[in-house]
């Protein structure tokens, strides 16, 4: 089991029932865990395999048979990979994310399933690892799961994210961890952590710790993951990246250290009509793609903020605060320093 670095909700961690499961404000731990699951016990589900349940298994293939999945999911890739996530099942709690996003926000119920689906083809390719594995590591393996904890008029927002808004997005991966921890009555199983760090990034400039991602099958997430939202038209922005652009903008980021190169070329020769080994496919530094003016919060690249005093660009830093390291930001004009949880505290009024 991973050690779980403390971290604190910046929002109130509820079910889809509205049952609150941690406070707002609340430190992270592996006691606060350990005591929340102790609250389940007794408590089991029956599981269903994921493809079984609903319309998952049409809409899926559908959504595989559009472009570009098409050229990465030839027929034999689409067969076997469906035929191993029909064997990998998830409990009634975590289904209920299906439904509620199939109804209120169908991006993320396409978005979650495309990911899982596009994570299973890569994992087979870049991972020594059997079938059996992968199967295990992926039930319950939402990493999008705290987003039902994000105000749908948030997501679903066609004007630029405030501040607060990124923060309250930002909290969905502390959500997924909590969630996940409970309902699959164990902090350390490989879902819950998939939900807490698929956003973190190879330097730690991800979040929500800033800490350096290292595990390889949640690189695969987050790469896949990032992929699908640049492809995709989303409320704030309409027109969607083209493929060549998406997988260059995903170039990038591992030229800067966010990603690794072989997770990038797993994703870039899927992509290629000869289907060259990973290891064997020459990645262009050439950027010809449709270069779109783009809000990328949602991929994370690099953490700026608005200061509330001056109204400058105030860039993170780390601080230690009552022995412990934070994150925060300083502004480079008036000298504010002042963390995400400060910033949250003013524009909401709490103080």
């Amino acid at each position: 089991m991973k050690p779980v670095k403390s971290a604190r909700l910046v929002c109130p961690v509820y079910t889809l029932d509205f049952k609150q499961l941690l406070p707002g404000g609340k430190e992270i731990t592996p006691e606060v865990l350990d005591e929340l699951i102790a609250t389940t016990k007794g408590t089991s589900y029956p599981a269903c395999p994921l493809l079984k349940y609903g319309t998952i298994f049409q809409d899926l293939r559908r959504f595989l048979q559009e472009s570009p999945y098409n050229l990465s999911f030839d027929q034999s890739d689409r067969s076997g990979v469906l035929t191993l996530m029909n064997e990998i099942s998830f409990i009634p709690p975590l289904l209920k994310f299906f439904d509620y996003f199939k109804e209120n926000d169908f991006y993320t119920y396409r978005h979650s399933l495309v990911v899982f689906a596009m994570s299973v083809l890569m994992a087979q390719e870049l991972l020594e690892e059997p079938e059996d594995w992968i199967r295990d590591v992926m039930a319950g393996t939402i990493h999008d799961f705290g987003k039902m904890n994000v105000p749908l008029k948030i997501l679903k927002k066609k004007e630029p994210l405030t501040q607060v808004d990124k923060i309250i997005l930002e909290h969905h991966a502390l959500a997924g961890f909590v969630l996940l921890s409970y309902f699959l009555q164990d902090h350390g199983r490989f879902a819950a952590w998939a939900a807490k760090e698929h956003h973190e990034r190879r330097d730690g400039s991800g979040y929500p710790l800033g800490i350096l991602m290292r595990d390889r099958m949640i690189e695969i997430i987050s790469v896949c993951d990032i992929y699908d939202a640049l492809l995709s038209p989303r409320p704030h922005r309409p027109t969607p990246y083209d493929n060549r652009s998406a997988l260059e903008e995903i170039t990038e980021m591992a030229e800067q250290g966010k990603l690794s190169w072989e997770v990038v070329q797993a994703l870039v020769a899927y992509n290629r009509k000869d289907r060259p080994h990973f290891q064997e496919c020459k990645v262009s530094a050439e950027k010809r793609g449709r270069l779109l003016a783009v809000d990328l919060c949602r991929v994370n690249v690099e953490r700026k903020i608005d200061c509330p005093n001056c109204h400058g660009t105030a860039r993170e830093r780390k601080i230690v605060r009552d022995g412990k390291q934070h994150l925060a930001y300083a502004c480079r004009s008036c000298g504010m320093e002042f963390t995400e949880d400060d910033l949250l505290d003013m524009e909401l009024d709490l103080n």
